[in-house]
């Protein structure tokens, strides 16, 4: 199980998250509600919608669409990122390879935080539009 310390560090780790200050990365780990997902479980589901973004801080898992196994994240990857922002389907389902912890976050949760610190929304912005053009060129599937 990851430490306090090891959880920070991997929430700075993400791009939208980076430039903040260690006060307000406490208060993203406060929202953050740690989530055990047992080996096989699915995280996400393909086409249905979804409010929450996950940190993995342990464990792996699988990323599929049309059910093909298109990428395999770990520890201090992430995915869910566009259910921040609005409450569209999921691009892909994420299932946990083996026993799975994650760090995630409400879009709820996330919105005031975004309110009291707006250039958060320009860094999920630009993150956003990177995997965008990414997906465009096939380069990376893992848009959730």
């Amino acid at each position: 199980m990851a430490t306090k310390q090891e959880k920070m560090e991997l929430l700075g780790g993400v791009p939208f998250l980076s430039d903040l200050s260690k006060r307000d990365l406490n208060k993203v780990l406060d929202i953050a509600k740690p989530t055990v997902h047992t080996e096989g479980a699915e995280v996400m589901t393909e086409g249905r919608g979804g409010v929450g973004f996950h940190l993995i801080t342990d464990g792996k898992a699988k990323v599929q669409r049309g059910g093909r196994t298109v990428a395999t994240l770990g520890p201090g990857e992430f995915f869910g990122e566009m259910a921040l922002v609005d409450d569209g389907p999921r691009s892909a389902s994420v299932l946990a390879d083996t026993d799975l912890t994650t760090l995630v976050i409400s879009k709820w949760e996330f919105r005031p935080l975004v309110k009291s610190h707006p250039e958060l929304a320009w860094k999920l912005i630009e993150h956003l539009v990177v995997r965008l053009r990414e997906e465009q060129t096939g380069r990376d599937l893992l848009v959730c």
